[in-house]
């Protein structure tokens, strides 16, 4: 069996498990989670592409994402003003370490949705920056409401303003972009370990948000962002 296989089963028991912990656990739990989503992801890379253009496409995920992040702490581009807090564990130039995982864990579960409804370079590319951008809207409420990052200003959506979306779009975008490039219309677009990461996540994050949190709105919005893009994805994959 392929790693990738039970690495996706292990961040689904995680978690289910996750809402059901005590608080003063829940930190540990998150850095856990996000090291099992990004070996899960790297490791369907390798088994798809090969160790060394999954090496290229994480690294390049990792880096674009992470160089933004250190720029958006400093300067308020492109995602607006805010500041982490040391819950992520050890940061550089005020960005966490882990903040690079984000990136590099969701990037091939965006570009494999995107590559079920196109194989053409610059829509692929376009279209896996909106489904990248869509996890954050939930993503991003859970973890302010949480503590790990603030806005200062706040924002009309759960606290966090329109300007970090457009920026997530931006980077997404550049990513994608330097992904199009390196990998083109190769390997198998309908691999079902990143479409099921993808899946999960949107089901998922509408369930914690409707039972657990309490958050309808949340729910609602990753419901319709996500959806826009897994369930035309999920389609694709059935017909093929």
């Amino acid at each position: 069996m392929r790693p990738s296989r039970p690495l996706l089963a292990t961040v689904v028991g995680a978690q289910l498990a996750y809402p059901q912990l005590p608080p003063a656990r829940q930190t540990a739990a998150t850095r856990a989670i996000v090291s099992l989503l990004l070996a899960t992801s790297v490791a369907d890379l390798a088994e798809r592409r090969g160790l060394r253009r999954a090496a290229l496409l994480s690294g390049t995920a990792a880096v674009v994402g992470f160089g933004a992040e250190v720029a958006g702490v400093a300067t308020g581009r492109p995602f607006g003003h805010y500041s982490y807090s040391g819950r992520l564990g050890p940061r550089v130039a005020g960005v966490p370490a882990l903040a690079a995982a984000a990136w590099t864990m969701m990037a091939p579960p965006a570009w494999t949705v995107a590559g079920l409804l196109t194989r053409r370079r610059v829509p692929r590319a376009a279209l896996a920056a909106g489904a990248l951008t869509a996890w954050d809207v939930a993503l991003d409420p859970r973890m302010v409401r949480e503590g790990y990052w603030t806005w200062p200003r706040g924002g009309r959506y759960e606290d966090v303003p329109v300007s970090n979306f457009a920026g997530w779009l931006v980077v997404g975008a550049t990513i994608f972009a330097l992904w199009a490039a390196v990998d083109g219309e190769d390997g198998d677009p309908a691999s079902d370990v990143p479409l099921g990461l993808y899946v999960w996540t949107w089901v998922g994050e509408v369930a914690a948000n409707l039972l657990f949190w309490r958050r309808p709105r949340v729910a609602a919005a990753a419901g319709v962002a996500m959806g826009a893009f897994a369930v035309p994805a999920l389609v694709a994959r059935l017909r093929r």
